[in-house]
């Protein structure tokens, strides 16, 4: 299993998206800044995932999310998660 996630450092206001196949190591990575794209930006909490069968899948799913560039379509996916309702996609 694969997952598409989505972080948040509050320090920095800044989210970071991203996908593993081990989404609990791969956040204590991102906290312990062995990450180069997160280094020093975190402590990063964890807002948002999803579940896919395979690596491709997770890799289109974070592209077209990477591709939005847009916080406000990333606010509105995390908040349709929290509340249970359909993501935008």
């Amino acid at each position: 299993m694969f997952t598409v996630y989505i972080l948040y450092s509050f320090s920095k206001d800044k989210y970071y998206i991203g996908q593993t196949n081990n989404l609990i190591h791969r956040i204590e990575r991102h906290n312990e800044n062995r990450v180069r794209a997160t280094k020093f930006r975190g402590p990063w909490q964890l807002l948002y995932s999803e579940e896919y069968a395979t690596r491709g899948e997770a890799l289109k799913r974070e592209r077209f999310l990477k591709s939005r560039k847009d916080r406000k379509f990333i606010e509105q996916i995390i908040a349709g998660w929290r509340t249970g309702t359909s993501a935008v996609s």
